[in-house]
């Protein structure tokens, strides 16, 4: 069993990033711990955040800017709403880091990054056959596999550069003693003490849960043992993640667990290896703690809280550059003020360009922009959302002469290959005219309620007096793989419907 060092002092709450990072994987190299999570449709992609201390995380880098394997990450000829960059492994071997995902669209192949600092940006190094919830491992003999699958998992090797699958190399399923019937996927793989883990979460009937296979020969058999299997905070079971050393020998795992319109969230628990099993909660019992001492060595955090993940903005789909224009010339990290415009026309915020997005955190989250509306076109819209499949919308809108501030709820629906938008329901809730003299100071506030039984979203409005007004009523936040599959986002939006060439000014 693993003690907890005596010098941490940290302390945080479960779960300790409430917001949505889905799929994650992290390591330590040196001082830092590297957490990158799934993005799927934003740009830029694969964020890679970086902490000291496990409880204030930073983005250093993303994967990468664009995705051009197909017209549908520019919203032609389809979306990739709900696919793109799912599921990234993420290693280091001798000096170099690597990252490993399948671009989960046509065509379905893996991408392989490579840089030697997470901090100086990504390379892209090589493509290989698609990996469903792939784990890439480095073995101590320079050999070089894959874990993947969902159901069954197979252990494919690659040529040592990364470069191929390795011909006449493993290419196996592999048996796993003991594994449930239904969805089992999510590989995370390290090497312990000369024994192999496997790590995975699977879906009884039960709940889902987390499991740990272990063998002493990387081809297997694998031995099974549930590691992890516990509802928490009123939300239902836990699983897929893995798990990292700490600074001072101690473990931690690192598991998401879906909480409804937030998304997939991440918790945090101590990792005792008990009879060679990585056995995760307080003593191993399998149970998600609701505080947990980490292994920092600040005065921070001495009462336990949530963890500090920085802000930062994904623009829904492929970007138009020409049409942005930011404080600090970084999409992902703005500035204050955001400049939009418009060559394109659009239909609705669904197959708009150019749309800035961020996270929506718990328990309970508020934001506000400011617009500059004075230089709509007729049948420009811009403002914030609610942004899901399902989505709450308060669109500043010009008609004619008129400009009105209009709250709707939105929903989409998308075809199953392509992810075309077949259809967008329209429901408007309220209107309010806009007064010429007050285009030039629009303030919009989102506010999210995340706790157990909420997943509410309030919107209010401001036209340059301080006095903000609701608009729209309770909206009801929802989560749903078969569309976005994502939480749901703040979304700032532009676009034209009639005319090009519009502008609007945006102070974040």
């Amino acid at each position: 069993m693993t003690a907890i060092a005596s010098s941490a002092q940290i302390q945080v709450k479960n779960p300790f990033i409430w917001a949505d990072c889905p799929d994650p994987d992290i390591i330590r190299v040196g001082e830092y711990y590297y957490l990158v999570t799934t993005t799927m449709h934003l740009f830029p992609g694969g964020p890679i955040m970086r902490s000291k201390d496990l409880a204030h995380w930073e983005t250093v880098s993303y994967l990468f800017d664009e995705i051009k394997d197909t017209p549908r990450y520019d919203l032609k000829e389809g979306t990739v709403y709900g696919r793109g960059q799912w599921a990234t492994s993420l290693r280091y071997n001798n000096g170099t880091f690597w990252a490993l995902f399948v671009a989960n669209d046509d065509p379905h192949k893996s991408m392989v990054f490579k840089t030697d600092d997470p901090a100086n940006g990504w390379k892209l190094h090589s493509r290989l056959p698609a990996f469903h919830d792939a784990s890439l491992f480095f073995d101590d003999d320079g050999r070089v596999y894959v874990f993947s699958g969902s159901g069954n998992i197979r252990l494919v090797e690659l040529e040592p550069d990364l470069s191929d699958v390795k011909k006449g190399g493993v290419n196996k399923t592999l048996e796993l003693k003991g594994k449930p019937d239904g969805l089992h996927e999510g590989s995370r793989v390290i090497k312990h003490d000369g024994m192999y883990y496997l790590l995975c979460i699977s879906w009884p009937r039960t709940g889902r849960q987390e499991i740990a296979y272990r063998s002493k020969n990387i081809e297997g058999p694998y031995d099974s043992k549930v590691i992890l299997k516990s509802k928490f905070g009123g939300f239902n079971y836990a699983g897929q993640g893995t798990i990292v050393d700490g600074k001072h020998g101690e473990w931690y795992g690192v598991i998401f667990q879906d909480r409804g319109g937030c998304g997939r969230i991440l918790t945090i628990e101590p990792c005792s290896w008990i009879d060679g099993w990585p056995m995760l909660g307080t003593n191993g019992d399998g149970i998600i703690p609701e505080t947990v001492s980490l292994d920092g060595d600040c005065e921070c955090h001495k009462q336990p809280q949530l963890a500090v993940i920085e802000k930062d903005y994904q623009v829904n789909h492929n970007y138009i550059k020409q049409d942005i224009t930011t404080e600090t010339g970084s999409i992902s990290k703005p500035g204050n003020s955001i400049t939009l415009t418009t060559s394109t026309l659009a239909n609705n915020i669904y197959d708009a360009r150019n749309t800035f997005t961020w996270r929506t955190w718990g328990p309970t989250c508020a934001d506000t922009v400011s617009i500059d509306a004075s230089a709509l076109k007729d049948g420009d819209c811009t403002g914030l959302a609610a942004f899901n499949g399902d989505s709450g919308v308060m669109t500043i809108k010009k008609e004619g002469k008129k400009t009105f501030l209009i709250f709707s709820e939105e929903s989409v629906s998308l075809s199953n290959d392509t992810k075309t938008i077949t259809n967008v329901e329209s429901k408007e809730v309220q209107r309010v005219e806009i007064p010429k003299a007050k285009l030039k100071q629009i303030s919009l506030v989102m506010t999210g309620d995340f706790n157990p039984g909420r997943d509410i979203a309030n919107f209010f409005y401001s036209f340059g007096d301080g006095q903000f007004q609701q608009i729209g009523g309770d909206y009801k936040m929802i989560f749903d793989y078969r569309r976005l599959f994502m939480g749901t986002r703040y979304a700032l939006f532009y676009y034209a419907t009639k005319n090009i060439g519009g502008k609007v000014c945006v102070k974040l």
